[in-house]
């Protein structure tokens, strides 16, 4: 069972910037960055192929950036003018439709305005 390890969240202010990374124990195809704000559903925000080819949802469209090193097993999300509403917990795995792998811990973002 592939595990996953996210890192590089904290506080930012609005307008600031982050970049989360995905450590993988072991090669991935497609995948996917998730968020969940506090007593909210969970969000998936890009889905990043194994090719490189990137999808973002609306909500973070022109500010996130998607991105992936195969020989790290990492994928990445820099996040731009970061938002209030951007505040959440961060997780990558696979595309909702393919077999998720197990959850990891997450990374926390928040961004105060």
């Amino acid at each position: 069972q592939v595990q996953l390890v996210e890192s590089g969240g904290g506080l930012v202010q609005a307008g600031g910037s982050l970049r989360l990374s995905c450590v993988a124990s072991e090669s991935i195809n497609d995948m996917a960055w998730y968020r969940q704000a506090r007593g909210k559903q969970r969000e998936m925000v890009a889905i990043i192929s194994g090719s490189g080819r990137v999808n973002y949802g609306d909500s973070v469209k022109g500010r996130f950036t998607a991105s992936r090193d195969d020989a790290k097993n990492t994928v990445y999300l820099q996040m731009s003018s970061l938002k209030p509403e951007d505040t959440a917990v961060y997780y990558c795995n696979a595309p909702y439709g393919m077999k998720l792998h197990d959850w990891g811990q997450g990374t926390q973002v928040t961004v105060s305005s």
